[in-house]
């Protein structure tokens, strides 16, 4: 890039940088992220599609979960992995809804593009943009119901919602309860008597082999570890369990320090007073009551031993997220220094048990009294399907865990879009100014959504979405499309809901990445530095000489 200042060249950027500027520059990016945006557009819905990514190593992804195709994707353009972070986002605060967000951050700027051509400032169409989300928020809130996380029934629905269209589809009846159970013995409730939820509670493991309806909810901790010594017993009821974060063996010197060693007998006091400090740790986690041990670090032989001998369960270097876990579901105390360890610290459960699973052991820590962190074992034929299956749950935990805390919840099947849609657009009639042309491009961008589901089921868009605007018109609130029958119906009373925080998160990402997008006018971007010639140091030629052969002064 280069100035011009009194006719002498000025250069401020790197030679070989690019620089894009004005409508180019929204050009570029607006088709970008219209890419992205078509690219999982059709993987939207029960009837959508799936995508096969296979990466430079040959690894095989098969989903139609819009977040990881976006992230299985290699996208180099700047403004298209913009929209990639919406679907990031909208994955990390309610779980679903990624596909969603992306198809109308997309059309929002199909749009927007529209009224570039039309001579419309980008700040206006933002501001326009603006006002109709907050109209939508407005909207979203009228037409929310009320759930309760007593009612079991609308839990499952909108467990089942998630995942339609998707491979764990299958397991509609069986995995949505799992998700419900898992979300609901998490749940704690604050001083404010607010639920809250944290996922992380939920351990998720994957095992290949068995079938789909094999996947269990343990309550308490799967740990995928196997019982340390043979002499060890692989089952203990009403254990006691000793978390434990510190290594077992001897302790050694923080310092350099050297022993030395003449006789026979200087040796092997020294070996019986390591033996001797080894079965002291062994005698303070007996005398604490301990029948079980989950060292989060290594264990000596030694120790194996006497822990043995006194049949006593142990493993070792577990996960620090695990031991976690394990204290929130055994209602134990991590132990730190040994010598201070009481009966007060153990960890209770009604069963430690090792068991065979796909080929590994693991151990199941499990009947807990009151776990405040459970695991979940997800099984399945082959790797993609256990790796399916564990996107599909993540998805139903997040949404079941969504209404636990919010108690909101909106109708699905394009029944919010399509009634966003006229709302927005009457509120766009009653606005003066060239926001209006941007309010009312918003509300048509919301129709990509049951145009979409049309489409992707195969049926007429146009009829479709002619039809779903007059049941709005007529105050239904809740129709929507079914997409198996191709009617226009009650999607509450069908069972197709979702939670209002999806909806809301959905629409809040999609706008304000569009609206960013729309504001860039300038894109300047380096072009990578090119590595030296084999055998040259990137400094320049061998001994420090740069190209050229001339030394610095």
């Amino acid at each position: 890039m280069a100035g011009q200042l009194g006719g002498i060249p000025i250069l401020v950027l790197r030679a070989g940088s690019e620089r894009v500027q004005g409508r180019d520059a929204q050009t570029a990016n607006i088709n970008a992220a219209k890419a992205v945006a078509e690219a999982i557009r059709t993987t939207l819905g029960p009837k959508g599609m799936d995508k096969m990514l296979v990466n430079a190593l040959g690894d095989v992804v098969i989903t139609n979960d819009g977040v990881t195709i976006l992230k299985e994707m290699e996208i180099e353009s700047p403004a298209a992995k913009m929209i990639v972070e919406v679907a990031k986002t909208v994955d990390s605060v309610a779980g679903d809804g990624t596909t969603t967000s992306v198809v109308i951050a997309g059309e929002l700027l199909k749009k927007a593009e529209d009224l570039l051509e039309q001579q419309l400032h980008p700040s206006v169409i933002n501001r326009g943009y603006r006002l109709a989300a907050e109209k939508a928020r407005e909207v979203l809130n009228k037409i929310a119901s009320d759930i309760k996380e007593d009612n079991e029934k609308d839990l499952k629905k909108i467990a089942r919602t998630s995942i339609t269209g998707k491979f764990a589809e299958a397991s509609r009846e069986f995995l949505p309860e799992i998700a419900m159970k898992a979300v609901k013995k998490i749940a704690e409730t604050g001083p404010d008597g607010h639920k809250t939820v944290d996922i992380d509670n939920i351990d998720v493991l994957k095992k290949v082999g068995g079938r789909v309806e094999d996947t269990e909810l343990v309550q308490g901790i799967v740990i995928d570890k196997e019982v340390l010594h043979s002499g060890m017993p692989t089952k203990v009821e009403d254990a006691k369990i000793a978390l434990i974060s510190i290594s077992l063996d001897v302790k050694k010197t923080e310092l350099s320090a050297e022993l030395k060693i003449t006789t026979s007998d200087q040796l092997k006091g020294f070996l019986d007073e390591e033996e001797r400090e080894m079965r002291e740790m062994v005698e303070h986690i007996k005398d604490s009551g301990a029948n079980v041990v989950i060292c989060q670090k290594g264990i000596d032989e030694t120790v194996q031993h006497y822990l043995a001998k006194y049949g006593i369960l142990a493993v070792r270097r577990s996960k620090k997220s695990d031991m976690e876990r394990l204290s929130k579901a055994t209602g134990g105390n991590i132990v730190t220094i040994l010598e201070e360890m009481s009966e007060s610290d153990l960890g209770h459960a009604g069963l430690v048990d090792e068991r065979k699973i796909g080929g590994g052991k693991m151990l199941f820590v499990e009947k807990c009294k009151n776990p405040h962190a459970v695991s979940i074992v997800i099984r399945g034929g082959t790797e993609q399907v256990v790796d399916e299956l564990e996107r599909g749950l993540h998805d139903m935990l997040m949404v079941v865990a969504s209404i636990i805390e919010d108690g909101k919840a909106v109708a699905g099947g394009a029944a919010v879009e399509t009634e966003l849609t006229l709302r927005i657009r009457e509120y766009g009639a009653s606005l003066k100014g060239r926001e209006q042309l941007a309010v009312e491009k918003f509300a048509e961008a919301l129709e990509i959504i049951p145009r979409t589901l049309a489409e992707n089921a195969g049926l007429d868009p146009i009829d479709k979405l002619v039809a779903l605007k007059a049941a709005h018109e007529k105050g239904e609130k809740n129709a929507g499309l079914n997409v198996y029958t191709g009617e226009i119906v009650d999607m509450w009373k069908a069972g197709v809901i979702e939670p209002l925080r999806t909806k809301k998160q959905s629409l809040e990402s999609a706008t304000e990445a569009a609206m960013m997008i729309l504001r860039i006018d300038d894109v300047i971007a380096s072009t990578r530095a090119s590595p030296p010639p084999e055998g040259m140091p990137p400094g320049g030629m061998p001994g420090g000489m740069p190209p050229g052969g001339m030394m610095p002064y």
